[in-house]
């Protein structure tokens, strides 16, 4: 659990400022639980520059609160918390300054992201918050007030959650908070988990990533884990203290996430998934009389293929699909062996390639149609399908034909400018286990949006 905050002050001397606004988001990872927000009298008069920065005059604050009246709020608020602040340095400061004067010894860990934003987007100009949710595309009102800028925090941070592929931020909370070293039910992480799509990560109790799953409903499928009676489940549920999520929203997007943070953390009950997730390709060659042939073949990296299939019988009956919707040969495509015409001429839904009644260029212009619709070789674009939310969607990024990374953005973002657009995604490796997992999903289901994009080279 985090306590996101941002905090106004009088200014002054090192020490002796006093706070004027506060605002503190409770942040469970996903979403917002609790909020509180409130101007202070500091007792003490407000420095002219801090006015004129954020509009907070001593007139305001004359019957506002003084710090010892909202202390109780701000406890039980934070309870339990890491608190997350842009230079968490300073807010953390400013706090336990105030409670040393009410003789309360507050002690909370802290997050900076600051820190994790050089730390996860190395290559920004600027880390100030304004400049920084401004090229992130962050919306942001009130700025330099408090519940503005913490709101704008809370944003920030669940991008940068996103950003962790390495699970470090999580993984750091999970070491220093006792209370999540005690063997829970297995009924108690069920109940913890959403019924919604994203990737889930079972703990040891040293906080070490042991499996790492995806599902369309993160809750019944942890249900399956901790109910099954197999060998595999029951190590797990021996093993298992603690399990953490990331809602994605796209069933894709899940996915990819799934796929490479195996590889990437090599968990140890995936081993299976840390192999190629297909066996086959659909491959495409020119015959002796210039036709072109579409035909299934084992994988092999040293073949360009123009889709790939898990089993060889996904494979066949992808293919049957293809050669019937777009009136192919199943004699060229091998799936009709034969001297003369195939199967589908003599129902008249074969042009005649199998006996050289159609030309050429005709038929061939019908697969590499099919080529092109399959394969994305080359090509720019996005897929963009639901977010995390109503007001959010998500985005693939395909540049010349290459998978780039994914990330998610408000309605009201720009998504094609360059600029936004390289902002929010999360750069990831292209591999052939990503180009299977990207293909699969388009042969089989619809994204929201495909935009084709004209701009080359966002990275």
């Amino acid at each position: 659990m985090y306590a996101i905050l941002d905090i106004e002050t009088t200014g002054g001397k090192y020490n002796e400022e006093g706070i004027t606004e506060i605002a503190i988001y409770r942040f469970d990872g996903h979403k917002v639980v609790d909020q509180f927000s409130s101007l202070v009298n500091p007792e003490r008069d407000i420095q002219p520059f801090v006015v004129n920065l954020t509009g907070i005059n001593n007139k305001m604050l004359r019957n506002a609160p003084k710090f010892y009246e909202i202390a109780k709020r701000i406890i039980e608020i934070t309870a339990d918390c890491t608190l997350v602040a842009h230079n968490a340095k300073f807010d953390n400061r400013i706090l336990t300054t105030e409670f040393d004067r009410l003789g309360y010894e507050f002690d909370l860990n802290t997050l900076c992201t600051v820190e994790l934003s050089k730390k996860l987007m190395p290559d920004l100009e600027s880390y100030s918050l304004g400049k920084l949710v401004k090229t992130l595309g962050i919306p942001i009102t009130d700025r330099h007030r408090a519940q503005g800028d913490a709101k704008a925090t809370v944003s920030l941070f669940k991008l940068l959650l996103a950003k962790d592929i390495s699970k470090e931020i999580v993984l750091s909370l999970i070491r220093k908070d006792p209370k999540r070293q005690v063997e829970p039910k297995l009924v108690d992480l069920i109940q913890g988990a959403p019924a919604k799509t994203g990737v889930y990560y079972m703990h040891r109790k040293d906080g070490t990533i042991i499996y790492i799953g995806k599902s369309k409903n993160i809750k019944k499928r942890l249900t399956q884990h901790f109910t099954n009676d197999n060998r595999k489940s029951k190590r797990i549920q021996l093993d298992v203290t603690t399990v953490t999520f990331e809602e994605t929203g796209s069933d894709l997007i899940a996915q990819l996430k799934e796929s490479e943070e195996i590889k990437h953390n090599k968990p140890l009950y995936n081993r299976a998934l840390r192999k190629t997730l297909f066996n086959y390709q659909l491959n495409a060659h020119t015959d002796e009389k210039g036709y072109l042939n579409l035909s299934i073949q084992k994988a092999d990296g040293r073949k360009k293929a123009i889709t790939t299939f898990t089993n060889y019988q996904q494979a066949k009956t992808t293919l049957f699909r293809i050669t019937e919707e777009n009136n192919l040969c199943q004699k060229l495509n091998g799936l009709y062996e034969t001297e003369g015409h195939c199967f589908l001429y003599g129902l008249k839904e074969c042009n005649g390639a199998c006996i050289n009644e159609e030309p050429t260029e005709a038929y061939n212009t019908r697969v590499k149609s099919v080529i092109e619709r399959y394969s994305y070789e080359n090509q720019d674009m996005l897929l963009i399908d639901v977010g995390r939310d109503r007001e959010e969607r998500s985005v693939v990024l395909i540049e010349n034909g290459h998978y780039k990374g994914f990330g998610f953005y408000n309605l009201n973002h720009q998504i094609t400018n360059p600029k936004i657009l390289k902002s929010i995604i999360n750069p990831m490796p292209n591999n052939r286990d990503t180009q299977h997992i990207i293909q699969s999903y388009l042969r089989r289901h619809k994204v929201l949006k495909t935009i084709k994009l004209e701009s080359k080279e966002v990275y």
